[in-house]
């Protein structure tokens, strides 16, 4: 049974709760919240000293210090939230992440009160959904431990009492914040590097070589910041039922620019980085890549075998800011290397 959401209350700031509020996305939600709204900021985070987007000692902010599987010191606080962006996650660990992902999630909705809290946004991957938003079954059945328990998760969620207040959004490929640079592992900027951005540097390395081959496949991208945009967005407009077709009560969106291929990747990097782009390349047709595998003897699993497979990642609809009104920091790939700080035409 869905819990009806309460009021939105117009008297008073609202009180955004936002976990992993030191991450990569986490610190861009922070930063647009301050400036943009009036709301009091709860951030609930492991390590103070890596906040870095807001003032940490402003009296709209107040830090939740402490890990996501110990909330009982914070169960006061968290149950006067009235949204919540739920960015904090785990990988790596299977034990950490089934606690981190599916546990601790369970007693995070379980502290905030129904009387008070209006929405709940919740990230996830979009790794785990189909071309139509579905659960993709091999997600749930040999995803990594990261993969498997964000599809559990997501089916729980849809049977929770909450579930009419709960916006799951799965970000695509995610870039954030700048390259590092010798004293300056985040490029100067002020918000942390996402793994995607981070590899960048090292990528355009291999444009030399990357250029010359062909692939089939394609994707989506979002700069943290356009993920900030739609998260501020949704905590800042009144909640309403899910008004997506084909869904559940559980809001559905993938957070993503339009799709982009694997060889128009390649083209645009080179033309960034050199100027030119060669007009054939040679094809990595499905037994070269299967040979390759067996030549260099990689290790496979079920899940890397099925995405390679796979090849094309999209999703319909994608959800970038522009759907919601709103205006992209970084909508194409360029736009995505001028703020990374990616240096253009060989200036190393």
């Amino acid at each position: 049974m869905n819990i009806p959401a309460p009021p939105a209350s117009p008297q008073r700031p609202a009180r955004i709760l936002i976990t992993g509020a030191a991450g990569c996305v986490g610190q861009y939600i922070c930063e647009q919240l301050y400036r943009q709204t009036d709301a009091q900021l709860l951030l609930l985070l492991r390590d103070p000293s890596k906040l870095s987007a807001v003032p940490a000692d402003d009296p709209r902010i107040t830090l939740l210090v402490g890990d996501l599987r110990d909330l009982a010191p914070h169960a006061a606080t968290l149950a006067t939230a009235t949204r919540v962006i739920h960015t904090a996650t785990a990988w790596g660990d299977p034990e950490r992440a089934h606690q981190v992902n599916v546990v601790a999630v369970k007693q995070l909705l379980a502290l905030l009160d129904p009387a008070v809290v209006e929405q709940i946004t919740y990230f996830s991957t979009a790794s785990i959904l189909d071309r139509d938003l579905q659960l993709l079954p091999q997600a749930a059945e040999f995803g990594t431990e990261y993969i498997q328990t964000k599809a559990l998760c997501l089916q729980q969620l849809e049977a929770h009492p909450l579930a009419g207040r709960i916006v799951a959004v799965f970000p695509t490929l995610v870039f954030g914040g700048r390259i590092g640079e010798a004293g300056q592992p985040n490029g100067g900027d002020r918000h942390p590097t996402s793994y995607l951005t981070a590899g960048l540097g090292e990528a355009v390395r291999w444009l030399p070589v990357a250029k010359w081959l062909r692939a089939e496949g394609s994707f989506h991208f979002i700069h943290a910041a356009d993920i900030a945009a739609v998260c501020v967005h949704l905590a800042t407009t009144p909640h309403a039922p899910n008004p997506e077709a084909g869904q559940g009560p559980v809001r559905r969106l993938v957070l993503g620019q339009q799709r982009i291929t694997l060889n128009q990747t390649l083209r645009r990097l080179s033309r960034w980085r050199h100027g030119w782009y060669p007009p054939l390349g040679v094809p990595l047709s499905g037994w070269l890549i299967d040979g390759l595998i067996k030549v260099l003897r990689l290790e496979i699993t079920p899940w890397d075998l099925f995405s390679i497979q796979q090849r094309h990642f999209v999703h319909e609809p994608v959800s970038p800011p522009e759907r919601f009104g709103l205006v992209s920091h970084a909508p194409t790939l360029e736009a995505v290397l001028e703020t990374a700080g990616v240096p253009r035409r060989g200036k190393l």
